[in-house]
């Protein structure tokens, strides 16, 4: 793959994913001219460090996939590709800052279930602010540019500090954007998920292999663990079955540089309906009393007080991996989409 490809490659990134094909295609044609026209001129080929000063000054992939962008009223498509990266970097940064926050605040002070779902009303209005603001600086800059463009000069803004020698390769981007899979890399996957599992199933004999020191302290400690840990630690192991049965199933047949979307969504499914299990115990109470008609006297405020904070860790928990879920099923939606669209092509 020469450097062309890769920076070819870079732009079909950015570009409307409808038209993705059309437009590349469109793109390389013209590129290909270009660089044939100036080949002819020189009466040889140009050598690496011509081609990678010739794409410097196309300017970045995003910008060039920038023209082919629809029309934007309030940022111009020369700056909406780093206006939309920086958008959705901000609003996830802030989403976890707020998190960690406010889980740290409620869990520090005194645990219930109106303080954590006070704090997931105020989220969006959060998110909000932060997308305003984030709107607010480049409507700015595009202002400014618009007004005064000998201070934003076209050719300063295509030629931002970026080197065509860092272009991914085809390798290296892969299937769904990462480089592929080796069969060494698939075949430790099935070793190391053997131990795993076989780890995981000594814990219910063995529980100090999961809590070391912790596992004597509970063995003599007044509380004891609800029963519907129990039942969280079996979807955890089937969970675990599901992944390594796929895992060698792909290594027998050959397929482990395939995409896993399909396997990940469900793994990622069976995940969250294991924490909603916990999340959902009976009477919200996750430890218990060893005697209790003997040591609810003395332990009882504390076994409320132990539960109350799981409750709010729960509650953080389920809410972060259910947007998280609901996130990567837009993704592989939007994936299967594309997919189609192009096989109708």
């Amino acid at each position: 793959m020469n450097l062309l490809d890769r920076y070819l490659l870079s732009v079909k990134k950015f570009l409307p994913w409808k038209r993705q094909d059309d437009i590349l295609a469109e793109l390389k044609a013209n590129l290909e001219s270009q660089l044939e026209e100036k080949e002819s001129d020189l009466g040889r080929p140009l050598t690496a460090e011509e081609m990678q000063e010739w794409l410097k000054h196309l300017g970045p992939p995003m910008v060039m996939a920038a023209r082919y962008q629809p029309q934007q009223y309030l940022i111009g498509p020369t700056i909406f590709p780093m206006y939309w990266w920086v958008m959705r970097l901000a609003l996830l940064w802030c989403l976890v800052i707020y998190s960690v926050v406010n889980a740290v605040t409620i869990v520090a002070s005194s645990p219930s279930g109106a303080a954590v779902f006070d704090a997931v009303l105020h989220a969006p209005g959060i998110l909000i602010i932060t997308a305003a603001w984030v709107t607010a600086v480049f409507a700015a800059i595009e202002y400014t540019m618009a007004r005064s463009p000998e201070k934003f000069p076209a050719k300063a803004v295509s030629q931002l500090d970026w080197s065509p020698g860092t272009l991914p390769t085809a390798e290296e981007v892969g299937c769904e954007g990462k480089r592929p899979r080796s069969h060494a890399h698939a075949v430790a996957e099935v070793v190391f998920g053997f131990l795993w599992l076989i780890w995981l199933l000594l814990i219910p004999n063995h529980p100090y292999l999961l809590m070391g020191p912790g596992a004597v302290y509970l063995r003599v400690s007044p509380y004891q663990l609800a029963p519907v840990w129990a039942q969280v630690f079996w979807c955890i192991v089937a969970l675990n079955v599901v992944q390594l049965g796929w895992r060698l199933i792909d290594l027998v047949r050959g397929n482990w540089q395939k995409s896993r979307a399909v396997q990940h969504m469900t793994v990622k499914t069976i995940g969250l309906i294991a924490t909603l299990i916990l999340f959902t115990a009976p009477h919200r109470v996750w430890v218990l009393l060893k005697h209790p008609l003997t040591d609810t006297a003395r332990y009882g405020a504390n076994v409320n007080s132990i539960n109350h904070a799981v409750y709010a860790a729960l509650l953080w928990v389920v809410a972060i991996s259910a947007m998280i879920w609901l996130w990567q099923i837009g993704q592989f939606g939007l994936d299967f989409c594309r997919k189609r669209v192009a096989a109708k092509k």
